[in-house]
């Protein structure tokens, strides 16, 4: 990847035609002379950090056809079109900038446009979404997010842009004036994101649709049955109805009819009932947070074509069924979590050779863990935490060099946390989570020696465990400044240690400050002994430390106080002694981080040491 400003020696290249610089670390604003290079067709600079003004000299260039600058930190856009030749523009993606303002009325004069991406455009006022109707080759339009107060009402919009294939409206208020007819309605309208625009009723217009293969309906408040209606749309693929008030399929059976598709996302809803079965075609099947009873059906181990299979929160009873491992293959993605699944986790994953996170969290499972985790050669996920799962620590998953998250919180798990005969060299982990177990021993001081939780800075903006452009996303629960949190995403810089709850004695190892990227750590309510390491200074990226409930003892090392990024420090109930230091970190925190150390002293705590009680004393006026 290149970065710097925008290359100015490109603009010597008169006669380039296409310009591509796209993916990379420019910054800065964009050249205001860049229609010297007249003869461009393509300008393609999305993924990028620049910033400023979008220059309308862009728009002068008379044989431009597309301009892509989605994903940048463009500020404002002003209006353009003082050129004497109609426009050739086909393409103008400009999604996900920082453009505040009012859209440029001069977008209507864009009459060849063909794809128009405006999304997350912050008007912060009224849209004239009349200005779009004069589009009239317009295909593919993304205005979802504009943060405006105006309603788009379809019918007015679908009457004018009638070569419409895909039109993503979510996050606006939408409302259908009149939908008479067919004719009404963009004849191959194929993809249709709603998500969010306050819709309350299932539309009906979507029957005429008959080109339809992408429907986005969720985060609306719609309520009942789905109609039966839906699934006779012959061209349907992908169907989001999450985050309503769904309760069924409005026909006598559970089985979803429709033969090719291959999404189907029925989270957050009211369903009741067996778990409604998706055609053999699908590949993605998310039904969490619904009201679904008994046990897994064994129908969907016929599924074989089943990518993500979520089956959270949906109040299933019984055990894992075994012929689950008939999607060994092809699936990638199984959370069971948060449900009343019993009985032992079965050895069904010997090929799951595809398989990139398995939540099993939240249930009843007993036992071991399965040992055929270890063909899981792709892993990234494993969280088996709030179970009755009795077992040792497992060294042996160290074989899995993708592993990134292990969550075994909340069970019987029992023994050491070091072998050495096991070298626990997890090449890829950035976040451990064994609380509130039986774990006991000593760890050696360098025990933290061959971890290698180290992360990339050099992604730009946010990326995600897991995160490929699916329809899913990781999840977990951390306890971070002193409070469980709940990550709907995983961050990839994210790394953290949480070993609280067990019976670890001895030091703790001076070698944890060679975790250099360590975010939270969490070593509380154990039994350790001795000081607290000095090389937790070198811990500059953490933000939350909690030693709390052990038996330390001897001073809080003064090199603490440079831990800037730190903003939840606790080390009660010890036997620490002295000043808390001197930094804004700790002199924020309250005393409750402090209490329960009778030697402690500072200016946050009752116990004043002697230089804090002469700061208070008033000086006598001379």
């Amino acid at each position: 990847m290149i970065g710097g400003n925008f290359p100015l020696p490109l603009l010597n290249l008169t006669k380039l035609k296409f310009l591509s610089i796209f993916d990379n670390h420019f910054e800065g604003t964009l050249p205001p002379n860049i229609s010297v290079l007249s003869n461009l067709k393509t300008f393609e600079a999305s993924h990028n950090t620049f910033t400023g003004t979008l220059t309308s000299a862009l728009f002068n260039i008379p044989s431009l056809t597309l301009i892509d600058l989605k994903d940048n930190q463009l500020t404002h856009f002003l209006e353009f079109g003082n050129s004497s030749s109609p426009s050739r523009l086909e393409r103008l993606l400009l999604g996900n900038n920082h453009f505040k303002g009012p859209i440029p009325i001069s977008i209507s004069k864009l009459v060849s446009v063909r794809e128009l991406d405006l999304s997350y455009f912050n008007t912060g006022m009224s849209v004239d979404f009349g200005i779009f109707s004069q589009l009239k080759e317009l295909m593919d339009l993304d205005l979802s997010y504009l943060n405006t107060t105006s309603t788009v009402d379809l019918s007015i919009l679908f009457s004018h842009l009638k070569s419409l294939f895909k039109l993503d409206l979510s996050g606006q208020h939408v409302s259908v004036s009149k939908m008479g007819s067919n004719s009404s309605l963009p004849a191959h309208l194929g993809q249709l994101q709603l998500s969010g625009c306050g819709i309350t009723e299932f539309p009906e217009y979507i029957k005429n649709l008959q080109y339809l293969s992408d429907l986005d309906l969720s985060n609306n408040n719609i309520k009942g049955q789905v109609p039966q209606w839906l699934w006779k749309l012959p061209t349907l693929m992908s169907l989001n109805l999450s985050s309503n008030s769904f309760t069924g399929l409005e026909r006598s059976s559970n089985d979803v009819p429709i033969q090719e598709m291959i999404m189907l996302d029925l989270n957050s809803n009211a369903f009741q009932g067996p778990l409604v079965i998706p055609p053999v075609t699908t590949e993605a099947m998310l039904v969490s947070k619904n009201s679904f009873t008994g046990k897994i059906p064994r129908s969907i181990c016929g599924h074989r074509f089943l990518n993500i299979l979520d089956l959270s929160n949906t109040n299933f009873t019984g055990s894992i069924p075994r012929c689950l491992r008939n999607l060994n293959g092809y699936l990638s993605v199984l959370n069971l979590r948060y449900n009343q699944l019993s009985g032992n986790i079965p050895e069904i994953f010997t090929n799951a050779t595809t398989l990139t996170s398995l939540d099993l969290g939240h249930n009843r499972f007993v036992g071991t863990l399965p040992r055929s985790l270890k063909g899981c050669s792709v892993l990234e996920v494993l969280n088996v935490g709030g179970n009755n799962i009795e077992d040792t620590f497992p060294f042996w998953l160290s074989s899995l060099p993708k592993l990134k998250v292990m969550v075994l919180r909340d069970n019987r798990f029992k023994g050491l946390l070091y072998h050495p005969r096991h070298y626990f060299g997890y090449p890829s982990l950035q976040i451990i989570d064994i609380a509130n177990n039986h774990f006991t021993g000593n760890l050696p001081s360098d025990y933290f020696a061959e971890w290698n939780m180290t992360t990339s800075k050099y992604f730009k903006g946010f990326h995600y465990i897991g995160d490929s452009g699916s329809y899913y996303h990781d999840s977990m629960v951390l306890m971070s400044k002193g409070v469980e949190m709940k990550l709907e995403r995983i961050f990839t810089l994210l790394t953290a240690i949480d070993f609280s709850g067990n019976k670890l004695q001895g030091k703790i190892p001076e070698s944890v400050g060679l975790l250099k990227d360590l975010i939270v750590l969490n070593l509380s309510s154990n039994v350790f002994t001795g000081n607290i390491p000095s090389s937790l200074a070198n811990l500059t990226e953490l933000e939350s430390l909690d030693l709390s409930h052990n038996n330390l003892s001897g001073h809080i090392p003064p090199a603490l106080g440079g831990l800037t990024s730190i903003s939840n420090i606790t080390v009660s109930h010890n036997q620490l002694v002295g000043p808390i230091p001197q930094s804004t970190q700790f002199q924020t925190q309250s005393a409750s981080s402090f209490e329960g150390n009778l030697g402690l002293c500072g200016l946050t705590l009752s116990e004043k040491c002697g230089d804090d009680v002469e700061k208070e004393q008033p000086q006598e006026l001379v």
